[in-house]
């Protein structure tokens, strides 16, 4: 029994154990090489910028609140609401205890056994509970006519109207912070979609990096001008590192990159030229090749005219190269144009030079080969020919 157990533990046992922990291993490698690439994205699929702010100053943070309207805006919905809900109530509760406080001043409370001729300066206020209510009717103009002001204080008059165009005020401000948090057009660019992967591949016979991006909704995006900047990090003649230096990428569709008509998915590009910061990448190298793109397309919306921006981003590992995307528009037998989004970012393998070099020095050898060069030192000359054979 023992030679059994020990004969399982070493030939079963073990190196299923072994072969296990070596695939937990390299998947956990595989998640924390992944992740700390997500950490070194700047601009997330999404159009997120992963990036922070450290050491400002006391006195630049209080701009944040002298430009309290977009800093509202820019809050969270958890935080809205809750600075909302906090506005209303600390202003009714505020204006209760200033309405207690005039009723005890004057002693209209029963606890100072008023007589039958006294005139309260608020009718039927008896404690804080009716002082609140009484606060809450008037900033919010109920009026249940149960609780009402008398012309007997002026202190409760004035205080009437203070209430009043405070009450305004909040309303006006917190209503249209959520209606135009609401109407954003931050929302409207979550129905712009970008495929997944960028592809690289000919395209008119040029080598172009080509990007598939779609309009989930049948409103247009008026004026929309796409483009593009590399991230990396270079190092000038003068030994100065910059990080996140930018470059200027142009995309174009087939009429331009400017006033797109987007009404279905458009397949954007850039031409791998000799002034493209791809020039001298190969398909061998780019995955060693540290940097992200960002894409960006600006547009106004139909609906609210309000300006709007889509962002995102490709590392190299999200940069196909010798691949290009299926097709994705087809027409029905009604005479209707159908876009299949299940083949939105689907991508199919095509013979593609390993090099944008490569196919250049090719086009000028196809060019050389074609064109015809005269060689001044080249002289012809004639050769008799004689006989010399003897019989």
């Amino acid at each position: 029994n023992s030679y059994l157990h020990s004969f399982i533990f070493d030939n079963l046992v073990f190196p299923l154990s072994e072969r296990m922990f070596n695939y937990l291993r390299k998947r956990f490698t595989s998640h924390i090489t992944e992740r700390s690439r997500r950490r070194a994205r700047l601009v997330s699929k999404d159009g997120r910028c992963n990036i922070e702010f450290g050491n400002v100053e006391e006195q630049s943070r209080f701009v944040f609140l002298i430009d309290i309207w977009t800093t509202i805006l820019d809050l969270r919905w958890r935080y809205k609401m809750t600075i909302f809900i906090s506005a209303f109530l600390g202003s009714w509760f505020l204006f209760g205890l200033l309405w207690y406080v005039v009723a005890y001043i004057h002693k209209d409370l029963p606890e100072f056994n008023p007589s039958i001729n006294h005139t309260p300066c608020v009718e039927n206020i008896n404690g804080l509970t009716s002082a609140f209510l009484f606060s809450l009717e008037t900033q919010v103009t109920i009026g249940y006519g149960f609780r009402c002001v008398t012309e007997q204080c002026v202190t409760a008059i004035f205080l009437l109207i203070f209430q009043s165009i405070l009450g305004v005020i909040i309303n006006s401000f917190m209503c249209g912070a959520i209606l135009a948090k609401i109407s954003r057009s931050k929302k409207r660019a979550k129905t712009i979609t970008f495929s997944k992967n960028a592809v690289i591949s000919k395209r008119g016979g040029k080598l172009c990096l080509l990007i598939r991006v779609a309009n989930l909704r049948k409103s247009l995006l008026i004026g929309s001008h796409i483009y593009g900047k590399l991230l990396k990090t270079t190092i000038t003649p003068e030994g100065e590192t910059i990080i996140l230096d930018q470059v200027n990428i142009e995309f174009v569709v087939d009429a331009g990159n400017e006033n797109l008509f987007f009404i279905s998915p458009l397949t954007i590009y850039h031409v791998i030229d000799k002034n493209s910061p791809f020039f001298h990448m190969a398909a061998e190298t780019i995955l060693q090749q540290d940097f992200e793109l960002v894409v960006f397309l600006d547009g106004t919306v139909e609906a609210t005219s309000a300006t709007c921006q889509v962002r995102t981003s490709y590392i190299p590992e999200e940069v196909l190269w010798g691949y290009r995307f299926a097709p994705i528009v087809s027409k029905t037998k009604e005479g209707k144009y159908r876009v299949d989004f299940q083949n939105f970012s689907k991508t199919v393998a095509v013979e593609t030079p390993h090099c944008a070099f490569c196919l250049y020095n090719e086009k000028e050898a196809k060019a050389k080969e074609k064109k015809g060069y005269d060689n001044p030192g080249f002289v012809m000359s004639e050769v008799s020919e004689t006989s010399d054979t003897k019989m």
